[in-house]
């Protein structure tokens, strides 16, 4: 980290924005996942994104957050309000800490992406909590790569703690299901 992070600004934007973001967000997402070579083999792309992105947007109080630098994209994330079981999936639910299991405020936090030269500066937690003040639920969880240092690091460091192992699919990855309690 910096001492003097770049002056950067967060913009909020609903489903009707997405059309237009779209190619932007997966210039973004690539960009940022460069040389993870475990992304890509674990079959996460842009166009798995664009997809991604897209059947999201159906669910209620979807979030995007886009954080800009003069004319440049450098990031976003986005997230919205979901039921314990849609989230952490039938199996993994009676693992889940009970308070997080029975919860109606629970938010998804499905993307969190900074472009690779402006990784370190503190825009992916901007980013973050700025989701969360827009979604104002008393739970946040998201799904990492287990060998994704940087963003594991970042992840503890905003208090989220480790849930779980989640399976992405028959023939997906296991993932890292990590849990934040944002509200006590």
């Amino acid at each position: 980290m910096i001492s003097s992070p770049p002056q950067v600004s967060l913009h909020r934007h609903g489903v009707d924005d997405i059309a237009v973001l779209l190619d932007t967000l997966a210039d973004i997402w690539t960009d940022a996942h460069t040389g993870h070579d475990d992304v890509a083999q674990a079959g996460f792309t842009s166009e798995a994104l664009r997809r991604q992105i897209t059947g999201h947007t159906r669910h209620e109080e979807f979030v995007l957050i886009v954080a800009s630098l003069a004319d440049q994209t450098v990031g976003f994330g986005y997230g919205f309000h979901c039921t314990p079981t849609y989230w952490f999936g039938e199996q993994l639910l009676p693992a889940i800490e009970p308070k997080a299991r029975n919860t109606r405020s629970l938010a998804g936090i499905c993307e969190l992406a900074v472009r690779s030269g402006w990784q370190g500066y503190g825009i992916g937690t901007r980013i973050h909590d700025s989701l969360l003040a827009a979604l104002r639920t008393e739970w946040a969880s998201l799904l990492a790569m287990p060998g994704d240092r940087g963003a594991q690091r970042l992840y503890r460091r905003l208090g989220y703690r480790y849930a779980g192992p989640y399976n992405a699919g028959p023939d997906g990855p296991v993932l890292d299901l990590l849990l934040l309690r944002t509200r006590h």
